[in-house]
């Protein structure tokens, strides 16, 4: 009777170590069922993609089945180049970016709108009196880099007053850009809006602003893929997709929260108040000023074509560019 009693007992221990080994291979088994998505970015891991970088902490991606690789950039063609490489599949950058890869023949599609309003700006100091684009001839101005939206839209500007980038002088300042300007190494630098929200903290005042969406209010940011990655990912494409809009609803939703996840996950979140700020201000720039555009991501390729023919016109890029068969809604989860 005790025999049988310890071996009813050793079977018992057996069958609870298989079933925990099941379970813990069945847990395995599941992270390995996640499809890894790397996204390109044009800058270092920031707070204001903050619901970019939760993959971890939060159930947007995994919920669909995705788990994200960050791959940080110096700017808009960065991300464009690691996705030609094949070292990324999708790039977060700007439509400028965008099209002078477009203008060199490169083959990609437009999949997302991440930032439907142009959140660009060129900022200086009151003294300098520089509050038009003619303004900046002759003076010496900061971008992020030269591969940057910031170099782009600095470009888009000085057109518009008649001036080419042999009117000034193009600094690299790197992404802390205000700092130069603060101490006198550049007359104005190029910057976005929660560039200047970053700056006004650390003690930038007194300044004057110009904004480039009094010029041409093109999205800031999109997600681009080759036509590769379009045409044998569309599963993982979509699948992304509905992962980042519900992490960008809920950064809309919960900008609190996305403001205290942001002192772990980006690299200038160190306070959770500065961090609120510019989440408010890039959940705006996530929203559309056209009413019809509902969904967050929503493409329209009109907006793209004119952006793209005002490059072609200033003569930022040669050709002709046909965004209709560039622009992808059909990936875009609706609403």
């Amino acid at each position: 009777m005790k025999i049988k009693f310890l071996l009813g007992i050793s079977l018992l221990t057996f069958s609870v170590l298989l079933s925990g080994c099941a379970a813990k291979d069945k847990d395995a088994a599941g992270s390995k069922q996640l499809s890894e998505v790397k996204v390109a970015s044009w800058s270092q891991p920031i707070t204001e993609q903050t619901n970019l970088l939760v993959g971890e902490e939060k159930s947007f991606y995994k919920e669909n089945g995705i788990k994200i690789t960050f791959i940080p950039g110096a700017g808009g063609g960065d991300a464009i180049k690691n996705i030609l490489t094949g070292a990324a599949d999708i790039a977060f950058t700007d439509p400028g970016s965008l099209y002078f890869a477009l203008d060199k023949g490169e083959k990609l599609r437009v999949i997302y709108n991440i930032y439907p309003q142009n959140v660009f700006n060129v900022v200086s100091l009151t003294e300098k009196n520089i509050t038009k684009p003619e303004d900046l001839k002759g003076k010496k101005i900061g971008v992020y880099s030269l591969s940057s939206g910031t170099r782009q839209n600095l470009l888009l500007l000085l057109h518009q007053a008649g001036l080419s980038e042999k009117d000034v002088t193009i600094v690299e300042t790197g992404l802390l850009n205000f700092a130069p300007l603060m101490q006198g190494q550049v007359d104005a630098t190029a910057a976005t809006d929660t560039g200047l929200e970053t700056g006004k903290q650390k003690g930038l005042s007194d300044v004057n602003v110009i904004e480039v969406k009094d010029y041409l209010n093109i999205p800031s940011d999109a997600f681009v893929v080759t036509e590769k990655t379009y045409q044998e990912k569309k599963d993982l494409l979509i699948s992304f997709l509905k992962g980042y809009q519900q992490s960008a609803q809920w950064m809309i939703d919960k900008p609190q929260e996305a403001a205290s996840l942001a002192v772990k996950l980006a690299i200038d979140g160190k306070d959770v108040n500065s961090n609120l700020k510019i989440i408010d201000l890039r959940n705006s720039s996530s929203l559309s000023s056209d009413p019809k555009d509902k969904a967050l991501g929503a493409l329209d390729p009109e907006v793209l074509q004119k952006g793209a023919d005002i490059y072609q016109g200033l003569g930022l890029i040669e050709n002709k560019l046909d965004m209709s068969q560039v622009v992808i809604q059909d990936l875009v989860p609706k609403k």
